[in-house]
């Protein structure tokens, strides 16, 4: 028994409070640390549950004498006191690793990638929730895994999950692991190596069996080349968009690919088909986000009745290609989720009118080759949102003949309505984080939306 071994949990935000939670209740001898200031909602659920915390600063004694370390997702492997404790030996892991221990019988359909795991995330939950399952959604959407499980444990949690939380797992194991794509991301996290990413991402199959099923993308260049040299021991299912079902020494005929502007989920002898104009969500991502979340469905044993009409009522989510207003002809679009330049690529991908774009803020190491032909093609000025914007002045000077600086949202959608004209789009998908002006991409994308209908 692991009774009264020290837990220290690292990080007082959603996932280290439900992994405290879930401690304090297998009577672990729980303690919190938190270097900034916790949260007021999260520090009350601390001192209801009893317990002991700290913030602005750790007690590296007390850290030091942990049996088991929970640790933020937030925080890199540079940080001093990580680089303490992996010298002194001390496990350390991460909270949907805790969580995997103790969740009982539930089933697990985890979702990762670099684009479109909240979207397929909320959609999967949405067709289990429809069907009448007993699921709850949970990682970076919903509740944390462990606070879940401590307050109401469900048969099946769809899970979106990040990298990060992927580098400290040992035997989280999903029955279902979905990886929708691999670009460029968070590469100041990696030592700016992308082959430690793509590694990163590919850990969410890592303790599968040839029980379990991982379900990807076809279509997708780093995906594929992985595979060659990596092989999966769970049953592979792809989804596509070339309806090339080329098989490999893991795969079969069942998956997903649309056709004709027909979509198509294969499993087990039932072909579900719908038209891609059905779906409530436009764009080509979404189609790809939708084959995903169909085919995890199918394997949780959800009829097509049940995903055709999930596909049609499903709401998609804030802050990605969401609809704000048409102001005097001028379309407002809200993609402040995009965080990366692969991201915007499907947006502009998706986009039918001229665009002004809104671009920029804290850049992650981006490299804006991937969206050039894009920008020549649809983009007619770029409004640049962020406090160092040479790089995108500097890749985009030749290509774009308007390109101007703003450092708030509200300068930024005057800027953008002023070079618009009737039939454009303003769209805001700034490629990068948020954190040099605003709280978090959802900050960033209220204050454009409060902006847009101040016009």
């Amino acid at each position: 028994m692991m009774d009264r071994k020290k837990l220290v949990i690292l990080g007082a935000a959603e996932s280290g409070v439900g992994a405290a939670l879930l401690g304090k209740r297998e009577l672990w001898d729980v303690w919190v640390s938190d270097a900034g200031k916790i949260k007021d909602s999260y520090r009350k659920m601390l001192e209801d549950a009893g317990i002991a915390f700290e913030e602005g600063g750790h007690t590296e004694e007390k850290i030091m004498a942990a049996d088991l370390v929970v640790k933020s997702p937030g925080i890199p492997e540079k940080a001093p006191m990580i680089k303490k404790l992996r010298a002194a030996g001390t496990e350390i892991c991460s909270e949907i690793e805790f969580g995997f221990r103790y969740k009982g019988k539930g089933k697990i359909i985890a979702i990762t990638g670099s684009n479109g795991k909240s979207t397929t995330t909320k959609m999967t939950y949405h067709i289990l929730e429809t069907a009448g399952y007993d699921v709850s959604m949970v990682g970076n959407i919903g509740n944390s895994f462990a606070k879940q499980i401590v307050e109401q444990p469900t048969e099946w949690y769809v899970m979106e999950v990040s990298s990060f939380q992927l580098d400290d797992i040992q035997t989280f194991r999903p029955d279902v692991a979905v990886l929708l794509n691999i670009s460029p991301d968070h590469l100041d996290r990696y030592d700016y190596k992308y082959e430690h990413y793509i590694k990163a991402k590919f850990n969410i199959t890592r303790n599968q069996t040839a029980e379990d099923i991982f379900i990807t993308n076809k279509d997708d260049k780093e995906i594929n080349q992985y595979l060659l040299t990596h092989p999966i021991n769970a049953r592979t299912l792809f989804f596509t968009m070339n309806n090339d079902q080329t098989n490999n020494q893991h795969s079969d005929t069942d998956g997903a690919f649309t056709e004709n502007d027909q979509l198509h989920i294969r499993y087990e002898g039932e072909d579900t088909t719908m038209s891609i104009h059905d779906l409530s969500v436009k764009g080509k991502h979404n189609q790809y986000n939708s084959m995903a979340a169909g085919i995890s469905a199918r394997t949780a044993g959800i009829r097509s009745a049940k995903i055709r009409e999930s596909f049609s009522t499903f709401e998609g989510i804030a802050h990605r290609l969401e609809f704000v207003a048409t102001v005097r002809g001028v379309d407002f679009v809200n993609d402040s989720k995009a965080t990366n330049v692969n991201s915007v690529w499907f947006a502009l991908e998706s986009m039918k009118k001229p665009v002004v774009l809104i671009l920029g803020g804290q850049d992650k190491g981006n490299d804006y080759q991937e969206i050039k032909d894009l920008v020549a093609e649809k983009v007619k000025a770029i409004v640049c949102l962020g406090i160092d914007n040479k790089n995108i002045h500097t890749f985009f000077e030749s290509i774009v003949p308007n390109i101007v600086d703003t450092q708030s949202a509200k300068d930024a959608v005057l800027a953008a309505y002023s070079l618009a004209e009737k039939n454009d789009v303003v769209l805001l998908s700034p490629a990068c984080a948020s954190f040099d002006l605003f709280k978090n991409y959802e900050d960033r994308g209220d204050q454009f939306k409060e902006a847009v209908k101040s016009l």
